[in-house]
């Protein structure tokens, strides 16, 4: 079904239906199965004066979370097939006034659980529809100190576990702190990365303090945080989902505890550039960010279950979404003429848009106004050529010159414009996730697409503003990082939603082979791809020095179809992505040469022709492996030697015979 209709669970069931479900929240076609118990106060108090707990498990029996109360205080914990993913972890939130939720005292009040199993249909994705399967256990609760009312959710799926606050009576609440931790066993080692620094595999008590004056101090990292565990192949990452209202959520080492993380709300922007925001005040009902934990068997599977993200998030709010189109997008240079050739370019090569990036109306730091561009761009010119071509324009905003953005993106709507990329967005705070959000929407009334730059973090919204398409929060390709860090990505950043990380084929600063650049492509979700970054048309003009120019012609940006063939985080990762009929296939290797023996079983009956572009012989710097293309014939028996150079890589298109 359609992401425009609401989840199969109202967020808050109402009372007197069964299993306190209200029917008008239940979908149409989708399997639910639900049941509750109601406790007196004479029953919550027996309740509270003995140990108890529950256990959500997925409805293919992978993933279990459980929920405890134990002398009073909550806590919780998972498992994925038998193995732990987190101990016996703490419940809790702080308030303003110093009243713990979820510490001693706490009584259970009722108790509800229900299983659902259904689809859904975005936009756009990695998948043309999204499996929405779990089961999920919730206690209503009450602090008998301050007789405040409060829930606990907890979900397990096939995919990944999931788990939130909800603050159930109405008035106001000001919320000072999470207290939720995560206990890992021993010898796991978290990925951790703050704002755009690479990542670094660390135990989780190891993390590195970092921070100004001006910013969030501490031993801490940014999620999406990937955890790999001493067990097999078992990994998973922490994300959230479905922050509304509420402060970015960072993770901890504590102090004395080797294995455990702790939740950090931030109290500043993540660059320090806004005011300090030390609580946050929500009206209530309230429910809190899910926080998710996207499991895997394997560290190819953690890859294809990154979906439990948008699951955890709202539908889709968008009445009409068919102005919404991902592409791929050139930069161009600040002039007339580079976005005329920019526009011929993009006709040329397969592309949807292109860019004026920064400086297209002045200086960024010290021009606020951004309804006029620079005398070297005549603008209308540009546009009205591109338009004709079928090739949309998206245009670079630094929040300086966003005081009135229903105005600028009235504006920006009359003139013809596509989309904003958003420079210098800098989360962190309840009110800066306010202002992004609100920013989004505004777009969406325009009919603006969404491209959030610099130090913003995913967290489930582009299912609900598909508009929001791309945002950076990572350390970008064009840093010209390690091979190993690319490879790194697609198991932790990526997980979390999509990701702008530009394709930089064919540049000397390259520390990677340009099969290496191309295969990202197809590994990397992100449906807005700027490519052939910091270059202009007229380097490609002889395109016999460029062979790889064929795939990038062709790969599309979303997916009906993705599956993770193999891959080990920080090493190497394959994944094939099918658009239509044709499978687009990436492999992309650390600074190990290797060859993976990936069979084809997900192709169709029949036969396919294989359009192989793959690394040479390695050259004195890996940018210098030439790209060498053959072709061969294959069917799904068929199993691909796919062999890559140190840094390297494969990008395979196959195509129906």
């Amino acid at each position: 079904m359609a992401d425009s209709a609401s989840h199969a669970i109202p967020e808050q069931p109402s009372a007197g239906a069964p299993g306190g479900l209200s029917r008008r929240g239940l979908l149409k076609g989708a399997a639910v199965t639900v049941g509750a118990a109601a406790l007196g106060a004479g029953a919550a108090g027996t309740a509270a004066a003995a140990d108890t707990s529950v256990t959500a498990t997925a409805p293919d029996g992978s993933n279990t979370i459980t929920m405890s109360l134990t002398s009073g205080a909550l806590s919780w914990s998972a498992k994925r097939k038998g193995a732990t993913l987190a101990g016996t972890s703490t419940l809790g939130l702080k308030l303003s006034d110093g009243t713990v939720l979820g510490a001693a005292g706490t009584v259970i009040t009722n108790y509800q659980h229900w299983t659902v199993d259904n689809t859904w249909t975005p936009v756009y994705g990695r998948n043309a529809t999204v499996r929405d399967r779990y089961q999920e256990m919730r206690w209503n609760l009450q602090d008998t100190a301050s007789l405040i009312n409060f829930s606990i959710q907890i979900r397990a799926y096939p995919t990944g576990v999931a788990f939130r606050y909800v603050l159930l009576d109405k008035g106001t609440a000001t919320i000072a702190d999470e207290l939720t931790t995560f206990v890992f066993p021993d010898s796991t080692l978290v990925h951790s990365a703050r704002d755009e620094d690479a990542y670094n595999p660390v135990a989780p008590g190891s993390i590195p303090s970092t921070g100004t004056s001006g910013t969030d101090t501490g031993p801490l990292t940014d999620l999406p945080l990937t955890a790999t565990y001493a067990s097999g192949g078992l990994i998973a990452c922490i994300c959230e989902s479905s922050r509304v209202n509420f402060p970015r959520l960072m993770l901890s080492s504590v102090s004395g505890q080797p294995n455990t993380l702790a939740t950090y709300l931030m109290e500043h922007t993540a660059r320090g550039s806004g005011p300090v925001q030390t609580t946050s005040t929500v009206t209530t009902p309230f429910a809190t960010p899910w926080r998710a934990v996207v499991t895997g068997s394997t560290h190819a599977e953690l890859v294809d279950n990154a979906e439990l993200v948008l699951n955890l998030a709202p539908a889709n709010a968008l009445a009409d979404t068919s102005w919404i189109k991902p592409g791929k997008v050139f930069r161009c240079q600040l002039t007339t003429d580079a976005g005329l050739a920019g526009v011929d370019f993009a006709v040329a090569r397969g592309l949807q848009y292109i860019e004026y990036d920064s400086g297209w109306y002045g200086p960024e730091r010290g021009t606020t106004d951004a309804t006029r561009s620079i005398p070297e761009i005549d603008l209308p010119r540009v546009l009205s050529y591109a338009a004709d071509k079928g090739i949309g324009l998206l245009l670079y905003i630094n929040p300086m010159a966003m005081a009135n953005v229903d105005s600028l993106f009235s504006l920006y709507k009359s003139w013809g414009v596509a989309g904003v990329k958003l420079g210098f967005i800098n989360d962190g705070t309840q009110a800066m996730t306010n202002q992004i959000t609100a920013w989004v929407k505004t777009a969406a009334k325009y009919n603006l697409l969404v491209d959030s730059h610099d130090d913003v973090r995913p967290f489930g919204y582009e299912r609900t503003y598909p508009n929001w398409i791309s945002m950076e929060g990572v350390r970008g390709n064009e840093h010209f990082p390690t091979a190993s860090h690319n490879v790194t990505l697609p198991f932790a950043r990526n997980v979390g939603g999509p990701m702008d990380y530009t394709i930089c084929y064919g540049q000397s600063r390259d520390q990677t082979t340009n099969a290496h650049q191309m295969a990202m492509a197809a590994v990397y979700y992100q449906p807005l791809n700027f490519i052939y970054w910091y270059d202009s048309p007229s380097k490609f003009s002889n395109t016999a020095n460029w062979p790889g120019l064929p795939w990038f012609d062709a790969i599309p940006t979303t997916w009906d179809e993705s599956h993770t063939l193999a891959g080990s985080i920080g090493q190497y990762i394959a994944v094939a992505r099918r658009h239509g009929d044709t499978w687009y296939l990436g492999a992309m290797t650390n600074e190990t040469s290797r060859t993976l023996s990936l069979p084809l079983t997900f192709l169709g009956g029949g036969t396919y022709t294989a359009t192989v572009y793959a690394d040479g012989t390695p050259g004195t710097s890996p940018y210098q492996t030439p790209v060498v293309v053959s072709t061969r014939t294959v069917t799904s028996a068929t199993t691909l030697d796919v062999a890559m150079a140190p840094a390297g890589g494969q990008a395979i298109i196959l195509k129906p015979s």
